[in-house]
């Protein structure tokens, strides 16, 4: 992947190019996903799991197949980049999958584009309706975005406290933006306001099978990357966890294209309501929002994600404060990647004592780093 001088003009080159000039310089032209699944299940070392669980999904390969095409126009092919110093931090080869270079400045686009595009589908006669939700920030920009790019009208609402610079991002998109009290309760209630009174269609930041098949997409370009630039398949993915619309549709993505392959799901304590369902066995929502630097994942679980998580992620891990903080600064120091603290959750958890302990197998791992949208005034007071 990139190291030294070539991975610092990655950045730059994903950063300001058009998506086919990062294709063409970043990365290889990618393997049609049937063609990576049969060199993958091709390789002797993979076992076959029982397919019945990823059978009865409400979401399929096909689906996030499908996503993959109806997006590609719309967002970018984001490239895998390492750290020898990360790796030997954590004693294994990391591949970090960069959505903090995706549109919008996170992976939301994906699964928004995707709903809004096939939202426009359904309304091929022109009565296209407005569309609307509630976010703590990244999925409120990537509807407003991906609205925008096809001419719909958008309303978000998010908390008072979510971060100025996402905020303005949704504004400068040209969405009509609703602020709420930081409350699951109070922005339902915002969003079905908006829903009774200007006829909007309502497209959730994870509970919707069609934002978690365009998700999906993350793991299915992952596969392929490593497939193509280490010769080896990854042997697991850590995925954030907040609404859980990426980690399911990473689960039956990575599942279906790689079986055998572990996909860990990395969490706030203080935010730990799929570490807690997962040991329990059924979603056990936090009863208030939780007070954790990682503002995208302070979100419960839902319940259209969770029986998909249920069934196929392999564990959770947890990790404190101090943790997401420092994994944080590791990245900013290290790789030069301007990540959020939510995609520092999955840099701490690979760095854990839990992982290190119980995933002392996994050889090759992947890690997404999910977005950058960074409140630099919120993380002053620990960015020394």
């Amino acid at each position: 992947m990139f190291r030294g001088v070539a991975r610092q003009q990655a950045i730059h080159i994903c950063t300001f190019c058009h998506l086919q000039n990062v294709r063409a310089v970043i990365l290889k032209q990618a393997r049609c996903v049937s063609t990576s699944r049969n060199q993958l299940k091709q390789n002797g070392n993979l076992k076959l799991p029982n397919d019945s669980k990823l059978l009865k999904q409400p979401v399929s390969i096909q689906d996030v197949q499908d996503a993959a095409k109806r997006i590609q126009n719309y967002v970018h092919r984001t490239p895998v980049m390492t750290s020898r110093r990360v790796d030997k931090m954590a004693g294994r080869n990391l591949f970090f999958k960069c959505e903090v270079l995706q549109r919008t400045g996170s992976f939301k686009i994906r699964g928004a584009t995707n709903a809004v595009c096939k939202l426009m589908e359904k309304h091929s006669d022109g009565s296209y309706p407005c569309v609307v939700t509630h976010s703590s920030g990244n999925h409120g920009q990537s509807l407003a975005c991906a609205a925008h790019q096809v001419g719909l009208k958008a309303y978000v609402v998010l908390p008072k406290i979510a971060p100025l610079c996402k905020q303005k991002a949704i504004e400068e998109y040209g969405a009509v933006k609703i602020l709420c009290e930081p409350s699951e309760q109070d922005r339902e209630a915002q969003k079905d306001k908006i829903v009774e009174t200007n006829g909007a269609v309502y497209i959730p930041s994870s509970q919707h099978y069609d934002v978690i098949a365009g998700q999906g997409t993350i793991a299915s370009e992952l596969l392929e990357q490593v497939l193509d630039e280490n010769n080896n398949p990854l042997d697991a993915i850590v995925v954030p966890i907040g609404g859980g619309g990426m980690l399911a549709g990473i689960c039956v993505a990575a599942k279906s294209l790689q079986p055998g392959i572990k996909v860990i799901a990395a969490e706030p304590k203080l935010a730990d309501d799929c570490y807690q369902s997962f040991h329990a066995g059924t979603r056990l929502p936090l009863p208030k929002y939780p007070d954790t630097v990682a503002d995208g994942l302070k979100i419960n679980m839902g319940p259209v994600a969770w029986p998909i998580i249920k069934d196929l992620v392999d564990d959770v891990i947890v990790v404190g404060e101090d943790e997401i903080k420092e994994a944080t600064k590791l990245v900013w120091n290290t790789m030069k990647l301007c990540i959020e603290p939510s995609a520092g959750v999955g840099v701490a958890a690979v760095l854990s004592d839990q992982f290190q302990k119980e995933g002392s197998n996994l050889k090759n791992v992947g890690v997404i780093l999910c977005g950058g949208n960074v409140d630099l005034g919120a993380v002053s007071s620990w960015i020394a």
